[in-house]
């Protein structure tokens, strides 16, 4: 292994016990930007799922094509409808709406069933300069970025990516995903680079910032599904909410996230193992971290 950032030998990050007189506030807004009209259920998964990591308040911002599917979903989360652009995104004149939704959050999501378009792209670029409260950027929000990498040294808070081996190739200007070592090789030079935590997706899921990094050892095949990842960025920005650092938050996230999949499958198999099933198993995973730290 060639790596430029150390291993981590410090022990699971782990959420603080909570207090008897706490409250919702205490323990984080985080707010899920994204979903269009055919891809509800990606920001809905996140949402859910930032919920079962437990943000006090979600809030998810969504075009107004979709907002009623999503708030379908659950009823523990807010929805903000957002103008759309007729095609079922979100539209660019709703840039100012986001921004404002922003300014009330303590995490950010950017991009589960976001899609593509001109004013996504911008949206995206603006998002990164102007949101001071740590931002988790995945999906079309990476897709989007892969061109405007220059924002990234000016943002205005700490950042997560969470590529999968495709975005993460869009992300460098690589024609096709490349080998396994040489892209954590280059996850540890662009998180340097660009002063952000990168989440590399994949078996064995690698977490750096460039100077220090760390592996997840859990998770399985039943999970490369539709939806997992979703699943994933609700869970970092429901950590980050609660005070976490971004890669203690991805750290720690990965891993139960990989539990929970674990739990799933050995109940249901990994064949009929699905990504709306991981959710279910976030308690037990999120109890068995912590009586394993204890």
């Amino acid at each position: 292994m060639n790596n430029r950032a150390r291993l981590t030998d410090a022990p699971l990050p782990r959420l603080a016990p909570r207090a008897a007189d706490s409250h919702k506030g205490t323990y984080g807004r985080a707010l899920l930007v994204g979903g269009s009209r055919g891809m509800a259920g990606a920001i809905s998964l996140a949402g859910i799922s930032c919920l079962r990591s437990g943000a006090g308040l979600v809030r998810i911002a969504t075009a107004q094509a979709c907002a009623d599917v999503v708030a379908g979903f659950e009823p523990a989360y807010m929805t903000v409808a957002l103008a759309d652009d007729g095609a079922g995104r979100i539209a660019s004149a709703a840039l100012e709406t986001v921004l404002q939704q922003c300014d009330a959050a303590d995490a950010v999501a950017l991009g589960p069933g976001l899609g593509r378009s001109d004013g996504l792209d911008e949206l995206v670029a603006r998002m990164i300069a102007d949101v001071a409260c740590p931002l988790v950027v995945d999906a079309d929000g990476l897709n989007a970025l892969a061109s405007r990498t220059d924002v990234l040294p000016g943002a205005a808070g700490p950042c997560v990516l969470t590529p999968h081996s495709g975005e993460f190739a869009r992300l460098v200007g690589a024609d096709q995903p490349l080998p396994l070592d040489d892209a954590r090789d280059r996850a540890d030079l662009f998180a340097a680079e660009h002063g952000v935590v990168v989440v590399l997706k994949g078996h064995r899921t690698y977490i750096t910032d460039g100077d220090t990094c760390a592996w997840n050892e859990t998770g399985n095949p039943g999970m490369a599904t539709g939806g997992s990842g979703d699943v994933l960025t609700g869970m970092i920005s429901g950590l980050l909410a609660q005070g976490l650092s971004c890669f203690d938050a991805a750290r720690l996230a990965t891993h139960v996230h990989g539990l929970a999949g674990d739990l799933a499958a050995r109940e249901l198999g990994q064949v009929s193992l699905v990504a709306s099933d991981l959710p279910r198993y976030l308690p037990a995973a999120f109890r068995r971290t912590a009586e394993s730290s204890d």
